[in-house]
Formats: structure tokens, C-alpha cells, sequence
């Protein structure tokens, strides 16, 4: 009888055993799985942000302060967000690979809390701006009237080739009139990338030689009817986070689980 009860729990304990042998398989399974899309991901992840990086230096390197238009933040500029974006999202990239790679919950965790700011903040920004829009129209519009006291002075080259081509390629002539360059000549003159057919010193000429439409809104427009394209990137921008937000914290529990079961 004795011998009976003890081979009846040795052999519980072995399907005990066994049970937690398949368990254990099966978390390393999932683990493993969930391990080299992460990797896969973050590897995209990062090379998107050596290409962010590149094109940042490239811009600096070659334009300028290219689009640097407010003279309240000169270093506003568009090599300057793009090296800075590029930076940011290889920094989150390299921390995820690494994660991934090696199986590390501090490191998936950080990578996890890092991704999830930067999503947090974007959404922040974009809330705040829909419901200051007015604001933020009235603030920029004084920003960049101020600006352009700043046209055609030394060591605003940027800022200089930034208005030269806005006014060029949209036809378009000072922030909200013409007439806002009459305040930085002190005289019924504009530059000469207002003039509906350009030549030198044109701006001098009579207003009926020069674009009417003002730049800001007509910029605005342009946005406007470009915005299905901006909203349809700023969604899949959204997505690619949340699937990194989904990615990483599923491969966190996915550890966890693989260190209960193999412990």
C-alpha cells in the first residue's frame, strides 16, 4: 500500500514536471518569437532615425539656418528639429535593440517609458494646439512680422532664404500684407522675391508689380489642403509607436513569464 502511494506521487511529480517543462518551452517559444520582431523593429526604428539624423546634418550643412522664420526662436530651424528628431528616435531605437537582444526587462521597461512620453507629448501638443489655434495664429503672425525686421541683415542668411523662397514659390508677399515691408524699409519698397516677375531691384517698383496674397495664409491654405496627407502621416507616426509601445511590453511580460516557468 505504501509503495503504491509513493509511486502515485512520483509519478504526479513527473507530470508535474513535465507540465512545467512545456510551459517553460512554450514561454521561451513566444519569447523568442516576440524577441526578433522587436528586434526587426526597433533595427527599422533606428535606421529611420540615422536617416532623420543625416538629412538634419545635410540641411545644416548645406542651408543654413534654411526656414528659420521666428526670430523669438532663431534655433527653430529645420536642420535643427530634424537632427534633434533624428537623435531622440535613434537613442529609443538603440535602447530597444538592445532590450530586445539581450532579454532585458530594465531595458525594455526603459525603452517602454521613454516611447510612451514621447507619445504622450506629441498628443499634449497636438491637443493644445487645436484648442489655441486663435493664439497661436495671432502669437505667430507677430513673430514673424517682427522677423522680418531681421530680412537681409548679417548673420540672418537663413532667415533671408527662408522668406526669398516662401514669397517665391507661393506668390505671396509679407506676413498678412505687402505693406508689412513697408515697415522695415521705412519706404513703399519690398524684396525683390514679391515681384510677379522678378529682376533686380524690382521691389522698388510700383505695387501693381507685386504679389497681393499674404504669405501666412496662404501658407495656411496650402497646409489646409495638404492636411489629409499631414493627418494620414501623423496617424501612421501614431501606430509605429503604439505597435513599439505593444511590442515592448509584450516582450516584458514574455520575460517574466519565461523567468516564473524556467526559473
Amino acid at each position: 500500500m505504501t509503495d503504491s502511494l509513493a509511486a502515485g506521487a512520483d509519478e504526479r511529480e513527473q507530470q508535474a514536471a513535465r507540465a512545467e517543462l512545456k510551459r517553460c518551452s512554450m514561454a521561451r517559444g513566444c519569447l523568442q518569437c516576440v524577441k526578433y520582431l522587436m528586434f526587426a523593429f526597433n533595427l527599422l526604428f533606428w535606421l529611420g532615425g540615422c536617416g532623420v539624423l543625416g538629412v538634419g546634418i545635410w540641411l545644416a550643412a548645406t542651408q543654413g539656418n534654411f526656414a528659420t522664420l521666428s526670430s523669438s526662436f532663431p534655433s527653430l530651424s529645420a536642420a535643427n528639429l530634424l537632427i534633434v528628431t533624428g537623435s531622440l528616435v535613434m537613442a529609443i531605437g538603440f535602447v530597444g535593440c538592445i532590450g530586445a537582444i539581450k532579454e532585458h526587462k530594465c531595458l525594455l521597461l526603459t525603452f517602454f517609458v521613454m516611447l510612451l512620453f514621447v507619445f504622450l507629448l506629441e498628443a499634449t501638443i497636438a491637443i493644445l494646439f487645436f484648442v489655441y489655434t486663435d493664439k497661436i495664429d495671432r502669437y505667430a503672425q507677430r513673430d514673424l512680422k517682427k522677423g522680418l525686421h531681421l530680412y537681409g541683415t548679417q548673420g540672418n542668411v537663413g532667415l533671408t532664404n527662408a522668406w526669398s523662397i516662401i514669397q517665391t514659390d507661393f506668390r505671396c508677399c509679407g506676413v498678412s500684407n505687402y505693406t508689412d515691408w513697408f515697415e522695415v524699409y521705412n519706404a513703399t519698397r519690398v524684396p525683390d522675391s514679391c515681384c510677379l516677375e522678378f529682376s533686380e531691384s524690382c521691389g522698388l517698383h510700383t505695387p501693381g508689380t507685386w504679389w497681393k496674397a499674404p504669405c501666412y495664409e496662404t501658407v495656411k491654405v496650402w497646409l489646409q489642403e495638404n492636411l489629409l496627407a499631414v493627418g494620414v502621416f501623423g496617424l501612421c507616426t501614431a501606430l509605429v509607436q503604439i505597435l513599439g509601445l505593444t511590442f515592448a511590453m509584450t516582450m516584458y511580460c514574455q520575460v517574466v513569464k519565461a523567468d516564473t516557468y524556467c526559473a
